[in-house]
C-alpha cells in the first residue's frame, strides 16, 4: 500500500468492542505491544473487521507524541508504545524521531526541535511513542 502515513504497522485482530456509535479494534503487533485504534462501528462493519483479521495501523508522525519521562503520572492516550530512539534527524523547524520497538518495528515521530532540545532527545535513549486511539487508521486487504 502507498500512503502518506509514515507508521504503517502489520497486525492482527486480537480484540474488538461494538458500541452503539463507535468500535475499539485491538491489533496485536509481532513484538508484543497492542494498538488500540477507535473508529466508527459502519467502517468495522464495511471492512469486515473481526476477531483474527491481518490489518494494517497507520498513525501519521506528526500524531505521535514523545515521552522521556512520565515522572509520577498516567495520561489518557491508550497508545503508549516504548522502545530505544534511533534516529533523530534534525530539519529547520522539525525533527523526526525514530523509535524501536521491542518486535524491531519502527514508529516516527515528528516533533519541534524546541521539544527535541527540551527533552535531550538522542540516539540510543529510551522513549515512548504515545497517541491517541482516535490517530489510528485501519487497512485491510481488498
Amino acid at each position: 500500500m502507498k500512503t502518506s502515513a509514515r507508521n504503517q504497522f502489520n497486525g492482527t485482530v486480537t480484540d474488538l468492542r461494538i458500541g452503539t456509535v463507535n468500535a475499539e479494534v485491538h491489533v496485536g503487533l509481532a513484538g508484543g505491544e497492542t494498538i488500540v485504534a477507535s473508529v466508527t462501528k459502519e467502517s468495522v462493519e464495511t471492512l469486515g473487521i473481526k476477531t483474527g483479521l491481518s490489518v494494517i495501523a497507520l498513525v501519521k508522525a506528526p500524531q505521535i507524541i514523545i515521552i522521556s519521562d512520565f515522572g509520577s503520572y498516567k495520561i489518557s492516550a491508550r497508545n503508549q508504545l516504548a522502545g530505544t530512539i534511533t534516529e533523530v534527524k534534525h530539519g529547520p523547524v522539525n525533527a523526526e524521531i525514530d523509535i524501536e520497538l521491542k518486535g524491531g518495528q519502527k514508529i516516527a515521530a515528528t516533533v519541534t526541535n524546541d521539544s527535541v532540545e527540551a527533552l535531550g532527545l538522542q540516539k540510543g535513549q529510551i522513549a515512548t511513542a504515545v497517541f491517541k486511539a482516535g490517530a489510528v487508521l485501519l487497512a485491510v486487504p481488498s
